[in-house]
């Protein structure tokens, strides 16, 4: 085996060589129309399957309420559905449609994810989810759950004689 790279006289396919030009590739027997890796290159009932799991959901915990924003571009409020299970479980599903293909159009690269989402939450008990508020403005999903009021000790002042 040289140490010399092939670009410096001729190729060679030795599978130990890190400097070989002949590249195995794990795809290259599999039904696709090449072999590289982009999504475009995956027939269309892999990309309708695809899993929208890049679904990012911010939660923030303010004195008064729970907060819950996710990212939901392109998405109208008929396409996602926030709900409550046993009192506690915050669900948030909904689903992106693939777009119609035209069969004279040619992909280069497709990169949205389309599918199926769903996230799940375990709120703490001080939520009050028969309160919880959903809205959507611009691709952004905004869920408010208020908290219980925290029942501040009552202090009474002691008189001291003496």
């Amino acid at each position: 085996m040289s140490l010399i790279p092939s670009w410096f006289g001729g190729r060679r396919s030795d599978a130990f060589d890190p400097f070989s030009l002949d590249l195995w590739d794990p795809f290259k027997d599999f039904p696709f129309p090449s072999s590289s890796l982009s999504a475009s290159n995956f027939p269309r009932t892999f990309r309708e399957n695809s899993s929208f799991v890049n679904t990012r959901i911010d939660w923030r915990e303010t004195p008064e309420a729970h907060v819950f924003k996710a990212d939901l571009p392109g998405l109208k409020k008929e396409e996602v559905k926030v709900e409550v299970e046993d009192d506690r479980v915050l669900h948030i599903r909904g689903e992106r449609m693939v777009e119609k293909e035209d069969k004279n159009d040619k992909w280069h690269r497709v990169e949205r994810s389309s599918g199926k989402f769903m996230r799940r939450f375990r709120l703490p008990k001080n939520a009050r989810m028969d309160q919880a508020k959903a809205s959507m403005e611009n691709g952004m999903l905004t869920v408010t759950v208020p908290k219980v009021e925290e029942k501040k000790p009552e202090v009474k002042a002691i008189e001291i004689y003496g």
